[in-house]
């Protein structure tokens, strides 16, 4: 059970153990008629053989509030596709998969291209980004969730939680992350959000003299948590990365769009668990080597967009300020599993550090000398101002998919 303390500029809502999935639903049908609901779900097809996947669409085949679910499918051939489609059949509500490696929405991707709007790369932010236009061009959500699908703890309490603070009328959030303890089988996890996250926000609060922009990010609780659910207004004039920087990304955005009074935190899980990535310390293109990177970067970026100005030397700074708060932290973190009974291995932990304060210097180094590229896709409002048919050709490529393969 968690406290009830607020312990930063924007409010957290915590689970205190009063209200069941059954109860929440229930008011969640009711907010149904005045804002409908939507879940997107970003997938690739290896998740299709796992486990946590089907624990997640059958808890989600029970839930009675959503208007529309859609699954941004990413690394499937035609046959997988198929089945895919087959797969998601099981999910009473009415939904859409978006087959994104198929030739209708690569013929959308090559026109985006031409206006110089396509995702740079595929992945994650690009599959959501995609997903996003598509909840636009339905326009039948007022509020969006968004969850991975692999999460292996998954119950339909999480999204119940998750929407119930932007599906509420009488709320004002645009904004609500989800937040949990990323504990399970007797380790604590989360190395990227515990090990890089925080000591890096701490150390730029230290470098940009206590910006009200890290005071904001350093009030979550789980900022690298990939559960959200935002006002579909948001939608329209929001830029995300590409890269694995997406969450920061995203919590810049709004952010910058909004006053904090209309952002929150929610706890959706006692305890959370999905796949892991490897460290990957000898290949910074995967990972959390490649993951380390791109948060950094990012970070960098959007401080630079407040004028504060890195050179060489402060980028060293950063590392040796980030390195010894990262491994103070580590001491906390200790003392914290060992009262909890819990393993954690401190080699692992100071070799995780090590990596994360060498892909510092690196990421600081790469923004140093780099400064052209974009690091935002752009806002649905700028590509339906070009290219004013995107909305009708996604509808129509995802629904002639679902015709020919179904």
């Amino acid at each position: 059970m968690s406290d009830f303390f607020q312990n930063g500029i924007i409010t957290t809502l915590h689970n205190l153990g009063n209200r069941s999935a059954e109860s929440l639903e229930a008011e969640l049908c009711g907010f149904a008629e005045q804002r409908p609901m939507n879940l997107v779900l970003p997938c690739l097809y290896s998740e299709l053989e796992q486990p946590a996947l089907a624990r997640i669409v059958s808890e989600l085949a029970q839930v009675p509030y959503l208007a529309d679910i859609i699954i941004g499918l990413d690394r499937a051939d035609e046959a997988q596709f198929r089945h895919a489609l087959s797969y998601f059949s099981a999910l009473p509500q009415c939904h859409h998969v978006l087959w994104n490696d198929g030739p209708r929405l690569q013929a959308v991707q090559r026109k985006l291209s031409d206006e110089g709007f396509a995702p740079p790369e595929p992945g994650k932010g690009a599959n959501v980004w995609r997903c996003f236009g598509y909840v636009q061009a339905l326009g039948t959500a007022k509020a969006v969730a968004l969850h991975d699908c692999d999460i292996t703890t998954y119950d339909r309490s999480l999204l119940a939680r998750l929407i119930y603070p932007v599906a509420n009328p009488a709320f004002a959030y645009q904004l609500c992350k989800g937040y949990y303890a990323r504990v399970a089988d007797g380790k604590l996890n989360g190395r990227v959000c515990r090990l890089l996250v925080s000591p890096l926000i701490r150390t730029m609060k230290e470098l940009a003299n206590g910006h009200h922009y890290l005071d904001y990010l350093d009030t979550f609780r789980y900022p690298l948590a990939g559960e959200f659910a935002v006002q579909s207004d948001v939608l329209h004039g929001l830029r995300i990365p590409a890269d694995w920087s997406l969450e920061i990304g995203l919590l810049s955005e709004v952010y910058r769009n909004y006053a904090t009074n209309r952002i929150c935190q929610v706890e959706v899980a006692d305890s959370y668990d999905h796949k892991h990535q490897d460290l990957s310390a000898e290949d910074a293109s995967r990972g959390l080597s490649r993951m380390s990177l791109d948060i950094s970067k990012a970070l960098f970026k959007k401080l630079a967009t407040y004028g504060i100005v890195f050179e060489p030397g402060t980028i060293r700074t950063a590392k040796a300020c980030y390195y010894r708060i990262a491994l103070d932290l580590i001491e906390s973190y200790a003392s914290d599993a060992a009262m909890n009974g819990l393993a954690l291995d401190r080699h692992a932990e100071e070799q995780a550090v090590e990596l994360f304060a060498t892909n510092l210097l690196k990421a600081g180094e790469a923004y140093l000398e780099g400064g052209e590229e974009i690091p935002f896709m752009p806002s649905w409002h700028r590509v339906t101002s070009v290219y004013r048919n995107v909305y009708d050709d996604l509808l129509a490529a995802v629904a002639a998919d679902a015709a020919d393969f179904g």
